[in-house]
């Protein structure tokens, strides 16, 4: 039997907790993986009855997850935060943020232990933690963070913006734009196309992964009048990756390689920037994208969305990309267990 799911419940003034009641409330007729959050009880019931949802709440302890599978269907499993946390919709406040980073902590480390199947987590304000003296640019790079110090490795997470029309991955993501280009190099480029193509094999069942890189300058460069880029870095790296056995493509002008037709031709586009990466991915499928990190030990996904303070509380959020979300990772834990055995 597969372990249930472990949801980190994000900011507690956003929406992170509505949408996993509302997918709990869609669990039938969803067909919604059965799953966990990571919260406080207390203000999970303030949520409960401030949108007036019929959801019998029950804390599961951390020995017994095995059981959240069977207690799934009639109940909404919380497992409980020693970090309490209290506030209204929409006004986040940094008081909270030592439970929001201990339900990341406690929710990747159940899946490394193989106490969950994966990790989905629920959307955050970085300021809010940096106001509490958090010292990471995001979920990212915190869990490879965590992943170092459960496995002794260094781990390099890849951001990927998975739709059901289009994958995307940024090289480099929470960067100034002006410093795009002096971060983009060979090594980098390599190294995220072998994580890339290592994880779509093992996770997503794609045993030919086909890779299509954009180039960073417009027109690709245009051989060198509009940006060497692609000459220096890009197309190097392609060269090796191939040498690697992996097929690839580019560099591409990203203007042209995210229409119906292009997309046929790879199975994930390496974008060079964040916005290069995301505008196209959220365009086409908004509310159906997941935010999924490769290159780590352990499976997480999000859904592709933020906080959205401002409407909190309202009961009108959205949970299709948290759905996304959980049926997403449920299918790349069940992909991994195949692969291994």
């Amino acid at each position: 039997m597969m372990p249930p799911l472990a949801v980190s419940s994000g900011d507690p003034a956003g929406i992170g907790l509505e949408i996993a009641l509302k997918a709990w409330l869609l669990r039938q007729s969803r067909d919604i993986p059965p799953f966990f959050v990571l919260a406080d009880p207390d203000m999970t019931n303030e949520t409960i009855s401030a949108l007036k949802f019929n959801v019998p709440l029950k804390i599961v302890e951390p020995d017994a997850l095995t059981g959240v599978v069977s207690l799934f269907h009639d109940n909404f499993p919380v497992l409980k935060l020693d970090n309490r946390q209290s506030g209204k919709p929409g006004h986040p406040s940094s008081k909270n943020a030592a439970g929001i980073v201990e339900a990341i902590e406690r929710g990747a480390h159940l899946v490394n232990a193989h106490k969950a199947s994966a990790l989905v987590t629920c959307p955050i304000a970085k300021n809010v933690l940096y106001d509490a003296g958090f010292h990471f640019p995001g979920h990212t790079e915190y869990l490879a963070h965590l992943a170092k110090q459960m496995n002794g490795k260094t781990y390099q997470p890849v951001m990927m913006l998975w739709g059901p029309e289009l994958k995307t991955i940024p090289v480099t993501v929470h960067i100034p734009l002006q410093k795009v280009p002096g971060s983009l190099s060979e090594d980098l480029l390599v190294s995220t196309g072998l994580i890339v193509a290592h994880d779509l094999r093992k996770r997503f069942g794609i045993n030919k992964p086909r890779l299509a890189i954009a180039g960073l300058n417009p027109h690709a460069g245009e051989r060198g009048a509009m940006g060497k880029e692609e000459s220096t870095i890009i197309e190097p790296a392609i060269e090796i990756l191939r040498s690697h056995g992996i097929d690839v493509t580019g560099p591409f002008p990203s203007d042209t390689m995210f229409n119906v037709r292009a997309r046929k031709n790879y199975d994930v586009a390496l974008c060079m920037y964040h916005d290069q990466a995301l505008i196209p991915v959220k365009t086409i499928g908004f509310d159906d994208t997941v935010n999924v990190t490769l290159g780590l030990p352990f499976i997480r996904t999000s859904p592709d969305h933020g906080t959205a303070f401002d409407i909190a509380g309202k009961g009108i959020a959205s949970p299709d990309s948290f759905i996304a979300a959980l049926k997403l990772a449920q299918t790349l834990a069940t992909n991994a267990r195949h692969h291994d055995n």
